[in-house]
C-alpha cells in the first residue's frame, strides 16, 4: 500500500521542479508542453493522484488535500508564466511599431450591383428631367391590373405569374401601379421613373420570384413615338456607351398602344453575332439583345385616371434591373445576384 508521507513529498516536489522548468520556457509552445506534462489528463500530477485510492482513509484525506494545493500552485505558476510571455510578446511588437507608418484601410464593402445599376438608371433619367417615385410592394388588383387596362379575365394577366394574397390583393408584378398612383395625384405634365422590387411565380437561370424593375412614364401635350424613341436611345447610350445600336420591334402590352420592345447591339460580341470564333451565346447570333418594353400610353389608362386623352399623350417603358446589370457586367446567371457570395460582390 502507498504511504501518505512519501506521496505528499512527491506531490510537493512537483511545484519546485515545475517552477524551475517554467523559468526556462521561452515560447508559448514550450509552455504548453510543460502544462501537458504536469497538468494534463495523463500528466505527472494525474499519475500521482491515481495512487490515492490505495491509501487508507486518513492518509487519503491528507494526500488529497496536498494534491489540491499542488494543483492550484502549478496552475498559478503556469498562468503567471503565460502572462509574462504574452506581456513580453506585446512589448516586442510595440518595439517594432512605427507610428509614422500609414495604417491599414479596412475593407468597407461595396454596393450591390443591382443597387449600382438602379442608381445609374435613375440618375440617367433624372438628368433627362424625370423624378423618382416609390410605393407599396403589396398592391390592390385595381392598381396592378384593372387601371392598367387589364380587367378580370383579361388574357394578359396570365403573362404576369401573379402571387395573390387574396382575390383583391397581390404582390405587385411590376412597378406600373406607381404610374397610376402618380397620375391620380398629379395633373400633366408628368415625368417619373419608378424603381422597386416586384414578384412573380418564376425561377430559373434568368428569372427569380423576386426581382427589380424600373418603369417610366411621361405625359404631356404633343408627346409622340419620336419622343419615346429619342428618350430611350439617349438612355441606352448613357448606360451602355455612345456606340450602342438601338432598334425598336413591334410588340404588345395591354397598357400601351402601339407597343414596342427595345433591342441593343450585343454587349458581348459588339453586334457581330460571333464571339471567340463561335456563335455568341448571349444574342444567339442575331447581334441584338432585348432590354426593355415600351409604348404609347393606351387611352383606356388615361380614362382610369381622368386624363383627357384628346389633349394629352404619353409614353411608358419598363425594364428589369437585373437584366440590365447582366448585360452591363457580363453576368451569365441571374441567381448570382441573390447568393451573397462575397467573392462575386467584391468585384463591384
Amino acid at each position: 500500500m502507498a504511504q501518505a508521507p512519501t506521496l505528499v513529498a512527491e506531490l510537493e516536489g512537483l511545484v519546485g521542479e515545475c517552477a524551475a522548468r517554467l523559468d526556462q520556457a521561452l515560447t508559448l509552445e514550450d509552455l504548453e508542453s510543460l502544462r501537458v506534462e504536469y497538468l494534463g489528463r495523463k500528466g505527472r500530477l494525474a499519475g500521482l493522484m491515481a495512487q490515492l485510492p490505495g491509501l487508507s482513509a486518513e492518509d487519503r484525506r491528507e494526500a488529497g488535500q496536498a494534491a489540491n494545493t499542488v494543483k492550484n500552485n502549478l496552475t498559478s505558476l503556469y498562468d503567471e508564466r503565460l502572462a509574462g510571455l504574452n506581456k513580453a510578446a506585446r512589448a516586442a511588437a510595440l518595439a517594432d511599431f512605427d507610428p509614422t507608418e500609414p495604417g491599414l484601410v479596412p475593407f468597407a464593402g461595396s454596393l450591390h450591383p443591382v443597387t449600382l445599376v438602379t442608381a445609374e438608371i435613375c440618375q440617367a433619367f433624372t438628368e433627362l428631367g424625370f423624378s423618382v417615385v416609390t410605393g407599396p410592394e403589396i398592391e390592390t388588383d385595381y392598381y396592378n391590373f384593372e387601371a392598367l387596362n387589364m380587367p378580370p379575365e383579361h388574357p394578359a394577366r396570365d403573362m404576369q405569374d401573379t402571387l395573390y394574397i387574396s382575390d383583391a390583393v397581390v404582390l405587385r408584378t411590376h412597378t406600373s401601379p406607381l404610374q397610376i398612383r402618380t397620375m391620380l395625384s398629379r395633373k400633366p405634365p408628368v415625368a417619373i421613373v419608378a424603381p422597386g422590387k416586384v414578384y412573380r411565380r418564376d425561377s430559373d437561370l434568368t428569372h427569380t420570384p423576386m426581382f427589380h424593375q424600373i418603369e417610366g412614364l411621361l405625359v404631356d401635350e404633343g408627346v409622340s413615338m419620336a419622343d419615346l424613341r429619342g428618350t430611350l436611345t439617349a438612355f441606352v447610350r448613357r448606360i451602355f456607351g455612345p456606340s450602342t445600336n438601338v432598334r425598336f420591334r413591334p410588340s404588345f402590352f395591354p397598357f400601351t398602344e402601339p407597343s414596342a420592345e427595345v433591342d441593343i447591339s450585343c454587349v458581348i460580341c459588339g453586334g457581330k453575332g460571333e464571339h471567340d470564333g463561335a456563335t455568341c451565346r448571349v444574342c444567339k447570333g442575331t447581334g441584338f439583345v432585348e432590354i426593355l418594353g415600351c409604348g404609347m400610353v393606351d387611352p383606356n389608362v388615361f380614362a382610369a385616371v381622368d386624363y383627357d386623352a384628346e389633349r394629352y399623350t404619353g409614353f411608358a417603358f419598363g425594364m428589369g434591373v437585373e437584366r440590365v446589370a447582366m448585360l452591363k457586367y457580363g453576368i451569365g446567371d441571374l441567381r448570382m445576384f441573390f447568393e451573397n457570395d462575397i467573392r462575386f460582390l467584391a468585384q463591384f
